[in-house]
């Protein structure tokens, strides 16, 4: 069983009942997945390490992708490093990501999303899997 410590944690509700925590690697997972389901969006972008994994065939949802609290704690910010389908174009799906990725973490967590940033690190074509 992994300690609490581990990983960060973000408080969705307290109520008489307990608390209701979310891992933030679950925020990233699921930023990961939405961000990849646009049409035009070719793979994420993650770091070296990433890239080495993938070539393993160790496929991880939430490369690219970082999740930071607001110092309020009432809302997050998302980044989201994408791989951009060759022939789209760049600021249409980076809208569409930043509109599907804010759409499905509110929804899937109840948790506020201030921003979207969009990073496109390579414009690619079917063979950048």
């Amino acid at each position: 069983m992994a300690k609490e410590a581990d990983s960060k944690y973000i408080l969705i509700s307290r109520g008489p009942e307990g608390s209701v925590k979310i891992a933030e690697d679950v925020l990233n997972v699921i930023a990961g997945i939405a961000a990849t389901e646009v049409d035009g969006v070719e793979a994420m972008a993650g770091n070296m390490t990433d890239s080495i994994m993938g070539r393993a065939g160790v496929k991880k949802n939430s490369k690219g992708v970082r999740v930071f609290l607001s110092e309020s704690n009432d809302s997050v910010r998302i980044d989201v490093a994408i791989i951009v389908r060759y022939g789209y174009t760049i600021p249409s799906v980076s809208s569409k990501v930043q509109d599907r990725v804010k759409t499905t973490v509110e929804s899937m967590t109840s948790l506020k999303v201030s921003d979207v940033n969009v990073r496109v690190a390579l414009v690619g074509g079917n063979d950048t899997k």
